[in-house]
């Protein structure tokens, strides 16, 4: 029993980060109709720039936190101006077609600039861990559960009290729209890439407190993609609850799958998210179904 609370507890922990990194491609997706395949490499990215200035360059952590988040949030909206807009007025495939360019140019961008050495940020979270009832709770998830939780929440708030939020949800009910209302359309798009971007870096730093930090935490976006799947591709909720259940269904499989498979079981636990999320509830929980007459 202690093994089956230790798994769930420790999933639903990792699933608030993936919360917090899926909030960057429902953000995106809400304002523009665009789903970013690039978000993982925005993730990558983030942690390496950390790395850069706190390791590299021997900045205090918190020096580093707040520059690598300017950075991340000037990225986003330097993908936005120089790629996105170009394309307004063309087929979303497209767009999203884009997306993945972008995707495979920042792959090879970091290879080139980082190589493919794993790295570790410099120690954020006290060593060791807290035993609760014979569950054992690593500071470095707990933090990170704490820290995402918060931020989660702050964005939150932000999208429903802030009028600046209540743009973007404007936007997201319709450009035409939003423009008769005086809703400035291309400045929320450059708004929501900053905020995917540097929600992007956040999720990188936790990460890479978990795990070390290369050009491989891109591949983040693939376990990632099943919360937006099953949460709703549109709706902030849907990332939010679906981030603990793909994490606990995650390490469920993999403490309990992985010792008769050899392993792969929780890569494998996120594809089989995504096929019947797909055949059962195409929008997700709480995803809005788009009907069209004729």
């Amino acid at each position: 029993m202690n093994f089956f609370l230790q798994l769930l507890v420790s999933g639903a922990m990792l699933g608030a980060v993936y919360s917090l990194i899926a909030l960057g491609f429902v953000i995106i997706a809400k304002s523009s109709g665009v789903i970013n395949f690039a978000q993982g490499q925005l993730v990558a990215i983030g942690a390496l720039i950390l790395w850069t200035f706190s390791i590299a360059l021997g900045l205090p952590l918190w020096v580093s936190l707040v520059l690598s988040i300017a950075f991340c949030a000037l990225l986003g909206m330097g993908i936005e101006h120089l790629t996105i807009r170009p394309m307004t007025g063309q087929p979303i495939v497209s767009v999203i077609i884009m997306t993945l360019g972008i995707a495979t140019l920042f792959d090879s961008l970091m290879a080139a600039i980082f190589g493919t050495v794993e790295r570790s940020l410099p120690a954020t979270f006290p060593t060791g861990g807290l035993s609760i009832r014979g569950i054992s709770l690593a500071y470095e998830y707990l933090f990170s559960f704490i820290i995402a939780s918060a931020m989660v929440g702050f964005f939150l708030y932000f999208f429903q009290y802030t009028r600046l939020g209540l743009n973007m949800r404007a936007v997201a009910d319709g450009h035409d729209k939003a423009r008769s209302c005086g809703v400035k359309v291309g400045a929320v798009f450059r708004l929501a890439w900053a905020i995917s971007a540097s929600s992007a870096m956040a999720g990188g730093f936790l990460l890479g407190n978990i795990e070390s930090v290369s050009i491989n935490l891109s591949g983040i976006a693939l376990r990632v993609f099943p919360v937006i799947v099953l949460g709703g591709i549109d709706s902030i909720w849907g990332c939010i609850v679906a981030g603990p259940i793909v994490g606990i269904l995650e390490i469920m499989a993999a403490g309990y799958v992985d010792p008769i498979t050899q392993g792969g079981a929780g890569d494998v636990m996120a594809s089989v998210i995504i096929v019947l999320t797909l055949i059962f509830k195409p929008f997700g929980i709480f995803g809005q179904k788009h009907i069209e007459r004729i």
